[in-house]
């Protein structure tokens, strides 16, 4: 199900299946970030060395990548675009050509699905399942009946509550440190009480770090983080640890985005890439 909970303005968005947390955001319905909204736009300038074209939206500049349609274009034409990617690292909206005529002048012609529809793409059966009477309303002009439910988020709160915390908890004990920074996502695994496993170094680490994989890519997806990730798993010595490579591709599959394992590291430093279309988490909370 789909569960929504407003206060002071910002909903909270949970897609919980089976009882278990699978996505979460934040969503300002009075300031969305954009994803999926449709403008005319008009060419502000070409820039060859960034491989793009600078386009004004109406009060906002997006960037239109020569690979989505950025090509071609002349300063001052008019172009049908779509937000792609959300305005985030202080960078604005990245856009892609829809292929329609533009005309008019630059504004916005339509909003997107939204998280909820986002959600609702991946689970089109998925009853929504809302606190608040007023966000009920607004959502009902979008989906139908909405369900009501007092404290609906009460089952999954203490989780949501650890998602502002960098340390996120891992099974047996583990945990992974989390550090952004305007180039990459470090993520650090720290063994801590699964130190204890009796048996082989070698095997006990390598046993270890795959049993933590499937929800350390959970917290990935959870956490909305995107662009460069750099894991580095616990203990096992650099040219062992790809040998976790089937494991940790097998996990981010279940991800919609489809992240990819780049590669190893010579340091041992897994490299995922996970495409940015939303602000991380961390970036959206107070």
């Amino acid at each position: 199900m789909i569960l929504a909970s407003q206060r002071a303005g910002v909903v909270r968005l949970a897609l919980v299946e089976d009882g278990v947390l699978t996505f979460y955001m934040l969503w300002r319905p009075d300031a969305p970030d954009g994803v999926g909204d449709r403008y005319t736009g008009r060419i502000s300038a070409q820039v060859p060395a960034l491989g793009g074209a600078f386009v004004e939206l109406g009060g906002v500049v997006g960037f239109l990548p020569d690979s989505a349609g950025g090509r071609g274009g002349a300063e001052g034409d008019l172009v049908d675009v779509v937000i792609t990617r959300a305005a985030q690292g202080g960078k604005g909206p990245r856009l892609a050509r829809t292929g329609d005529a533009a005309d008019g002048k630059p504004g916005l012609r339509a909003r997107g699905a939204g998280p909820i529809g986002e959600f609702r793409a991946l689970r089109p059966d998925a009853p929504i399942v809302a606190d608040d009477f007023e966000l009920i309303a607004r959502l009902r002009k979008l989906y139908g009946a909405i369900e009501h439910a007092a404290g609906c988020f009460a089952p999954i709160e203490d989780e949501v509550a650890c998602l502002a915390d960098p340390v996120a908890a891992l099974p047996h004990g583990a945990r992974a440190i989390i550090t952004p920074t305007p180039a990459l996502t470090a993520i650090d695994v720290d063994a801590g009480a699964a130190t204890a496993e009796r048996g082989g170094k070698t095997g006990a680490q390598a046993r270890l770090n795959r049993a933590i994989i499937p929800e350390l890519a959970r917290q990935i997806r959870l956490r909305n983080l995107g662009g460069a990730i750099l894991i580095d798993f616990a203990g096992m010595k650099a040219a062992a640890r790809a040998s976790l490579a089937p494991d940790l591709v097998s996990a981010l599959a279940r991800d919609p985005l489809k992240p990819r394992l780049i590669g190893f590291t010579s340091l041992g430093f897994a490299e995922v890439l996970r495409p940015r279309i939303h602000p991380p988490l961390h970036e959206m909370m107070p």
